[in-house]
């Protein structure tokens, strides 16, 4: 009986088996069958290379004789090459070794391609392999793919989400249920959502790296991680978080990735949103995009953005895709940077601010803080004064909590920088972008 399957099976490279290497091995074992009735040929492991032997891997499926130790052969003798290392080296020289030997490459690496993506395109593109990285992105959402082609025919205008599971449940709990910071990242590390370091998560290096790979692919325009504006969550408060409460409002950390006539911007940092707006709503350690495109108007993507299964889904679905190509021939797209847009600094970007002044409790007070948001060119929206009592219940001055209008972001920010030195103003006791309102 015709099965219309190739007899002659691909042979399937994995780098790395840890937390995604090793769910990639399992399920591509446990569905084997499944794998080659969808490619057309049955999918081969011949080799997992990892750092060391000694340590138990039976869970994945794979016979022990399987593994290595020596990546740079391995590569050398694959069809399809899944790697699932991380980092810049020695990732970036075995994909580009592997793409030599004319292998397809399947990663999840986010870093590597915001740090050094053309170059991976271009030897994609010289050897005539195939590079894709779903997986690079927001876990098991399929949101890549739909960016570079099923949205190819529209222009998009922007592109906002929640990118990092571990920053959203770490804000969450502060939100839900008060926790302050720290308490809330020990919470996650318990439950495995945070590395025992989450230096990556919650500085904003990882959702930075994301951001740069969802302008590049939305806006056919290289952006590096360099060009990435970056906050990390490190400074929100319990205090910012009962602040964005006051205004029905809640703190996530976006990535929000924009474009206009002056060219585009990519920026990630925290912000206060509305509770009616539906990313205000993604819990836990879960993600969320919206992408908003000329013809297709609002998109909404939303799951698991991070985790072994999840993650090794994205895998799958990519090495799938490539081992068709393999069999069928041709490629599936490559770079698209032909826009080249110039991308703005964040001084550029229009934004808004919420500011919190502790300030002295007397008349004038109101008259010189709005004076400096006027000589920088800044609007209020909004000014709420709340008194403040001192322990023996004498008058302990005022907290003006104020909410600008749209301005470019160097002259908010120079307009603090004003606050700080008004003799009325004792503190600026917090500071937060407010999107989405």
């Amino acid at each position: 009986m015709d099965t219309g399957q190739s007899t002659q099976p691909l042979r399937v490279a994995l780098l790395g088996c840890g937390v995604v290497g090793s769910a990639v091995a399992r399920l591509l074992t446990e569905h084997a069958d499944d794998m080659a009735a969808r490619v057309g040929a049955p999918l081969q492991i011949v080799g997992i290379a990892v750092r060391r032997f000694g340590r138990d891997r039976s869970d994945t499926g794979v016979a022990a004789s399987l593994f290595t130790v020596d990546a740079e052969e391995l590569v050398t003798r694959a069809d399809v090459v899944v790697e699932a290392i991380g980092g810049i080296e020695p990732a970036r020289s075995l994909i580009l070794r592997a793409m030599q030997h004319g292998a397809s490459v399947v990663t999840a690496n986010k870093a590597l391609l915001a740090e050094d993506g053309p170059t991976l395109y271009a030897a994609a593109a010289d050897y005539g392999v195939d590079l894709y990285y779903e997986a690079a992105v927001a876990g098991a959402i399929p949101l890549l793919r739909p960016l570079r082609e099923s949205l190819a025919g529209d222009e998009v205008r922007a592109v906002l989400g929640i990118v990092n599971g571990t920053t959203n449940y770490v804000l969450d709990k502060m939100d839900t249920t008060g926790a302050g910071f720290a308490d809330a990242i020990e919470q996650a590390q318990a439950l495995g959502y945070a590395e025992a370091d989450p230096t990556a998560d919650v500085e904003g290096f990882d959702a930075a790296a994301k951001a740069a790979i969802l302008a590049a692919l939305a806006f056919h325009t290289r952006v590096a991680g360099s060009d990435v504006y970056r906050e990390g969550i490190v400074e929100v408060s319990a205090a910012d978080v009962a602040a964005a409460q006051e205004m029905d409002s809640v703190v996530k950390l976006l990535a929000i990735c924009e474009r206009d006539e002056r060219g585009v911007s990519v920026r990630v940092h925290p912000a206060m949103i509305p509770r009616t707006h539906p990313l205000a709503g993604v819990r836990e350690a879960f993600n969320a995009v919206f992408v908003e495109a000329d013809a297709a108007g609002q998109l909404m993507f939303y799951g698991r953005g991070a985790g072994g299964d999840p993650t090794a889904s994205a895998v799958l679905g990519d090495l799938v895709a490539v081992a068709r190509h393999r069999v069928g021939g041709g490629l599936g797209p490559g770079e698209s940077s032909y826009a080249d847009l110039p991308v703005l600094g964040m001084g550029e970007v229009m934004t808004r601010y919420h500011i919190s002044l502790d300030v002295e409790d007397r008349s004038g007070v109101l008259a010189k803080v709005a004076a400096a948001f006027a000589a920088n060119d800044v609007s209020i929206e909004t000014v709420r004064q709340q008194p403040v009592s001192r322990d023996d219940g004498s008058s302990g001055g005022a907290n003006l909590i104020i909410v600008t209008h749209s301005a470019r972001d160097a002259a908010l920010s120079a307009t603090v920088e004003q606050l700080h030195t008004l003799d009325v103003v004792r503190g600026v006791n917090s500071v937060m972008r407010v999107e989405g309102a």
